[in-house]
């Protein structure tokens, strides 16, 4: 018999090859008892992002954040399916929520933050935000260059003294 463990490495390995049937099949394998485990749940929230399922997404990380409020990942899944429904205030919110519980945030969760901020017209807390996220991850501000999300700020330069 192959561990839960074992399954969901292998539907990993299938996400990471875009072979999303695949990993649903592999998901499909695992003992009844384990499926509404974190672990498993947050391999169900990675193919539900990848199959763009908002609503999917959304449902289970609700779920996660409310049995393991401290992992960030389902945060930012969930605030990423809201943005993609066009509620960039919720996905707002909920990072906000995420900040307060989060063990160790990482850069994301302020680039994301940033992205919504300038999307919401606060440009200058989108400035802040994208700053201290490349401070933490260098490599980003060439993503922040291009990222559609941010346009804003490339358009409308902050003030002398800003």
């Amino acid at each position: 018999m192959i561990s839960t463990r074992k399954h969901l490495d292998y539907a990993l390995g299938y996400l990471g090859l875009n072979l999303l049937a695949e990993a649903r099949a592999e998901l499909a394998l695992i003992k009844p008892a384990d499926r509404e485990t974190p672990d498993v749940l947050l391999v169900e929230i990675e193919l539900a992002m990848a199959k763009s399922a908002w609503s999917r997404v959304i449902t289970l990380a609700a779920k996660v954040t409310r049995g393991v409020p401290e992992l960030e990942r389902p945060w930012i899944a969930w605030a990423y399916a809201l943005r993609e429904q066009n509620h960039i205030g919720d996905a707002y919110d909920i990072l906000i929520m995420a900040e307060e519980v989060v063990e160790n945030p990482s850069a994301l969760l302020d680039y994301n933050l940033a992205c919504y901020c300038c999307l919401m017209d606060d440009l200058t807390e989108a400035r802040r935000r994208l700053k201290r996220a490349c401070a933490r991850e260098p490599e980003w501000k060439s993503e922040a260059a291009s990222d559609p999300d941010l346009t804003a700020l490339h358009l409308k330069k902050p003030r002398a003294g800003s």
